[in-house]
């Protein structure tokens, strides 16, 4: 078994239209999709789940941003996923990421850059657990 992480295709990313762009590519770096949904979280739900960063000042314009519309979230597993995953989305700020990032690639803001990912193994079993449950986690 590999190392598990969360993924998010946030609401620009989705009314954008890149969720297969994303999928292609999560596929190709040989992550495994285990279990995906489409969801509209609450601005409660955006706080809950962004809890940690509770108190900085982008708190409030994140938990808008992610509560303004859908998202595709989806449990990835591949080994060393965590670090892979993370390599494919880029750096947070889209303009410091690397050529053929997600982000590079996709961004327009650095809070509009189409896709969280955890970045521990810690966060990634609190995130997972935030939105899964063990029924809806195929396992391949």
């Amino acid at each position: 078994m590999g190392e598990r992480t969360l993924s998010i295709i946030k609401p620009d990313g989705v009314s954008k239209d890149l969720i297969g762009a994303v999928i292609s590519r999560l596929e190709e770096e040989g992550l495994k999709i285990l279990a995906m949904k489409m969801i509209r979280m609450t601005k409660d739900e955006a706080k809950g789940f962004y809890k940690v960063h509770e108190g900085k000042p982008f708190y409030e314009s994140v938990t808008d941003f992610m509560s303004s519309g859908p998202c595709v979230i989806m449990i990835l597993e591949a080994e060393d996923g965590i670090r892979r995953y993370r390599k494919l989305m880029g750096a947070t700020n889209y303009k410091e990421a690397e050529k053929g990032t997600i982000r590079r690639d996709f961004a327009t803001d650095i809070e509009k850059n189409v896709v969280h990912g955890s970045d521990s193994r810690e966060n990634a079993e609190y995130e997972i657990n935030y939105f899964f449950n063990a029924l809806e986690v195929a396992g391949r």
